[in-house]
């Protein structure tokens, strides 16, 4: 099942999309699936006639994870973290597939780290590991966008992870992964058609159970939050002009052009 929220020129919508390659179809869905259940209207729109939004556009936040892949660690020249490292991102960073990275004004270095994104279901604080499949709406794709040098100089990553723009997430939540599944998921990164990053979320550091725990011991955790689970060895810089996609096994392809503004 692949949920994505789209428009086709009104207010935007939800659908489940089905169908083969190419003949794609968008079955619309009553309101919002994080709050409603999944209730087909009987509309269909083809998919090649919808433009894909982001899937969701947290109300409170997307926490973000460094360094929970070893070979990403060691290329960036840092150590493993003993306990997962968060932060925080604003959900004004936040567009879909197809909508244009903006290299921020000042910045002469940055970065894409394709990444699992996982999406909160329900409100929950202190969830044991075992009972996050409990609070997990589903998964997308993410891209964490990045202003290397700013996230070196700042010494802290608020404005080099959070600038307008800098988080892509999509084409579409998946709600019937299980954590299993999400253990063992093929993620690659690609620059103008270019494979840059290919890696696997069984090398994270910390599993999404432990990170969705861990955040919501931080963080009481709202239906819609996002939390991305790191990224592998292979960032590297964007230049205005490229193309820069991001695909994880089972879920899609998140492509967005980069330019400046």
């Amino acid at each position: 099942m692949r949920i994505t929220r789209f428009t086709t020129g009104d207010d935007p919508r939800f659908g489940l999309v089905e169908g083969d390659a190419g003949e794609e179809v968008i079955h619309v869905v009553v309101g919002d699936p994080l709050y409603a259940p999944l209730q087909p209207t009987g509309e269909r729109v083809p998919l090649a006639d919808a433009r894909l939004l982001a899937p969701v556009i947290p109300r409170s936040k997307v926490v973000g994870i460094g360094r929970n892949y070893a070979d990403h660690a060691k290329e960036m020249g840092n150590e493993l973290p003993e306990k997962p490292l968060m932060f925080l991102v604003p959900n004004t960073a936040v567009i879909g597939p197809g909508d244009p990275v903006v290299l921020p004004e000042g910045s002469e270095r940055v970065d894409y780290e394709g990444e699992l994104a996982v999406v909160i279901g329900r409100v929950c604080k202190d969830v044991p590991e075992d009972r996050v499949a409990e609070v997990v709406f589903g998964y997308t794709v993410a891209n964490d966008v990045t202003a290397r040098d700013w996230q070196k100089g700042d010494g802290q990553w608020a404005r080099a992870k959070g600038f307008d723009s800098s988080k892509p997430l999509g084409p579409y939540i998946v709600p019937d992964l299980t954590l299993e599944d999400v253990e063992d998921l093929r993620l690659q990164t690609r620059l103008d058609g270019k494979t840059v990053q290919d890696g696997t979320t069984r090398d994270m550091v910390f599993g999404v159970a432990e990170l969705v725990a861990t955040a919501s011991r931080a963080f009481t955790l709202l239906p819609g939050d996002v939390i991305l689970t790191g990224t592998p060895a292979g960032v590297g810089q964007l230049r205005e002009g490229q193309r820069v996609e991001v695909e994880v096994e089972g879920i899609g392809v998140l492509s967005n052009p980069v330019v400046r503004r």
